[in-house]
């Protein structure tokens, strides 16, 4: 080759990697714009509507001047009637500083909204009371350091009702208004919840219990009194229909791992007598006990659930004297995850169903289930929270409601025929392709799973597939729009299929099917999903060489027992996983989950243990993975992670391995979470694209 045409080939080379760089900051600076967006965008946390049905609140969280989330979070009140009022902002402060402020509660005669607020001290909250009836501060704009949008003025004066060392969470009023209960930890040394960073071991290690307690605080004076049992921890309770009681969800021991095991008490709001009514078998946990309107009985949901917080099962009728419970819906084909007495011989509740969000009624007297709404848009105000808010009327709700399509906001009306009341996500647009329900066989099984298509698709190309399994297993994916912890929705964006599927053990068809991955893990869960990818490839433009996997938690176990069981998969995300049953059950700070699915503990059947853990099959181990956790995970301790990243290492086997320091299972530092979304998307690509 003469020098004239090694210098031409010399300049087209030049060229071909100065256009692969361009791409590449083409590419990068295109998913930084879609996370930018993703971040910017309204996190709706709670929704309430008045007891009159005339107001409704929420609470919004709030973002930095740079546009990343921030601890912080703003509490606003809209008129229903007229809907076109400015919302006006609720806080503890005078407008100009941003507070954690949340859990909201309307008074009795819908005058007073309690709320929570670290106004006070960083890191204390407390309960305030604000009366939203009163004329708000002139010309007292919402100018803070933190972006808090363009509402209205802040309604003013509230009262600060506690002065107490601890936590506080879930206020709710007596039926007179002349109490507010709370839960109460006092001392805490982290905030409570088995998602939240572990306080770090030192020194010498015992057990120290730090009970959460129900207590009430007197709106006339501020005079707290503990009610429940020092012994005893409290996870949920409700008022007694003439506020002399409650009942509640309790267990004794440590708080996060005793919930597996909790009953129904019942509360005397006097004295603080405390009794048993209902000690449920262990394959079954119990969430939302609700008294009924005439005193005479307590509904709750019971069923088999992995995680507090994430309801799922049937709902049962208990006598309020105790006794044993009447299951309400023996054979309903969904997952009721919340409910609410509107009369003696009627309750609402919400369900998860095949992928979808639900609404019905029930009569306790003949198990009739009505169904009112049901549609492909979830009523979540993000995470496990479901179902709506509810006025005297029985008519009247507020819920927030998103999408695929859709971000959410805050509706409220009659159901199903809600009218939109915020409209900060107005400018919010898909940077994903549009969502598509799809259902196989596995088995005996129906599955159901949500396929989101690539962003510009174009049905003669072939393109790439990741399987996104969800954490739980107790859980079900429903449409809901993107978010910024571990969502792999956005590799639409990047022009990949997704697939979001449902498999047994998951929420959405009954409790057998919930039930069906006892003792079972990693193996009929493993086949509905790899069938799921075989109906993809039938059916779909799929590269079948360009195949991935991912999740976290109990997704991220699902994957590092995928990359062991089957070379299918050409690349895998593992965050938050179990590489070990066996060393699992001595690390976790919630091991009393494992009893009802394993059937027994460790040290009485190791083997069960053994069968599905991923390091078991170690050796077949081939596809490239990334492994990622917190380094304070309660639940998934990060020595599962070390565990699986060292044996991929030793066996050569292609890995790359990352702690976030000072993380629980949740990763709630936005720097974090933005680093996990672009190294999970460049780790497919890498080997993928």
């Amino acid at each position: 080759m003469d020098r004239k045409a090694q210098h031409l080939l010399a300049l087209l080379v030049a060229l071909f990697w100065s256009q692969v760089a361009l791409f590449a900051a083409t590419e990068e600076s295109s998913l930084d714009k879609v996370l930018d967006a993703l971040f910017a965008g309204q996190d709706y946390r709670e929704v309430a509507i008045s007891p009159e049905g005339r107001r409704v609140a929420w609470v919004e969280a709030l973002h930095g001047r740079d546009g990343a989330p921030s601890p912080n979070s703003a509490i606003y009140v809209a008129d229903l009637n007229p809907p076109s009022t400015p919302p006006q902002r609720i806080s503890a402060g005078d407008g100009r500083t941003a507070y954690a402020e949340h859990d909201i509660a309307w008074s009795p005669d819908s005058r007073f909204l309690a709320f929570l607020s670290n106004k006070e001290e960083e890191g204390q909250l407390q309960l305030y009371l604000a009366d939203v009836t009163r004329t708000p501060r002139p010309s007292l704009k919402v100018r803070v350091d933190l972006d808090v949008g363009s509402h209205g003025l802040v309604k003013g004066f509230p009262k600060t009702l506690t002065h107490l060392k601890g936590s506080l969470a879930s206020p709710s009023w007596s039926p007179d208004g002349k109490l507010i209960a709370f839960l109460f930890t006092e001392n805490a040394p982290r905030v409570p919840g088995p998602l939240e960073p572990m306080t770090p071991p030192a020194g010498v290690i015992e057990q120290q219990v730090y009970e959460q307690r129900l207590a009430t605080v007197d709106v006339a004076s501020g005079i707290v009194r503990p009610l429940s049992p020092p012994d005893l921890y409290v996870y949920e309770y409700d008022w007694s229909p003439e506020g002399k009681g409650f009942v509640v969800t309790a267990a004794h021991g440590a708080g996060d791992a005793s919930w597996y095991v909790a009953g129904l008490y019942t509360l005397d709001a006097t004295t603080g007598d405390c009794r048993s009514i209902y000690k449920p078998p262990v394959e079954q946990q119990l969430a939302v006990p609700r008294w009924s309107p005439d005193g005479k009985s307590i509904a709750f949901i019971g069923g088999l659930m992995s995680d507090e917080g994430n309801t799922g099962g049937d709902i049962f009728i208990l006598p309020a004297e105790g006794g044993t419970p009447k299951n309400l819906t023996p054979n309903i084909n969904a997952s009721p995850n919340w409910l609410a007495w509107l009369a003696p011989a009627r309750i609402l509740f919400s369900e998860s169903i095949a992928g979808e969000s639900g609404l019905a009624a029930l009569d306790p007297s003949s198990g009739e289930v009505a169904p009112l709404w049901r549609s492909s848009e979830s009523n979540s105000t993000g995470g496990w929270t479901f179902g709506i808010s509810q006025a005297r009327d029985g008519k009247t709700s507020a819920l927030v409601l998103q999408s695929f399509e859709r971000p959410p906001e805050v509706w409220a009306g009659p159901i199903g025929g809600w009218k939109q009341i915020t409209h900060a996500n107005q400018n919010a647009r898909s940077q994903w392709g549009r969502a598509e329900s799809l259902t196989w066989s596995s088995d005996d099984f129906k599955i159901q799973g949500w396929l989101i298509y690539p962003r510009d698709y174009d049905p003669h190309r072939r393109y790439p597939l990741v399987i996104s399994v969800h954490g739980g297993p107790g859980s079900m994916v429903r449409p809901s729009w993107p978010g910024t912890f571990f969502d792999l929705a956005l590799l639409s964006q990047e022009g990949y299929f997704v697939l979001f599927p449902n498999p047994r053990g998951s929420f959405g068809n009954g409790e057998a099917f919930a039930r069906a991955n006892v003792k079972d893990f990693g193996y009929g869960d493993l086949r509905d999903i790899l069938r799921g990818v075989d109906h993809v490839l039938k059916n779909f433009p799929v590269d079948p060489d360009r195949v991935g996997i991912g999740g976290w938690s109990y997704g991220g176990f699902m994957t590092m027992w995928a990359v062991t069981q089957t070379d299918r998969f050409h690349a895998a995300v593992a965050g938050a996983g179990i590489a070990n049953w066996q060393s699992y059950y001595g690390e976790n700070d919630i091991d009393l989950w494992m009893i009802p699915f394993f059937g027994a503990s460790v040290y009485d059947d190791p083997a069960v243990y053994a069968k599905s853990s991923p390091i078991t099959f170690i050796k077949k181990a081939n596809t490239p993975t990334l492994i990622l956790v917190g380094d304070r995970d309660g639940e998934c301790p990060v020595p599962q992670s070390f565990e699986f990243w060292h044996a991929l290492k030793t066996l050569g086997t292609e890995n790359q391995f990352v702690v976030y320091p000072n993380e629980g299972h949740l990763i709630w530092n936005p720097e974090h979470r933005r680093d996990i979304l672009k190294r999970t998307i460049d780790w497919y690509n890498e080997h993928l694209r």
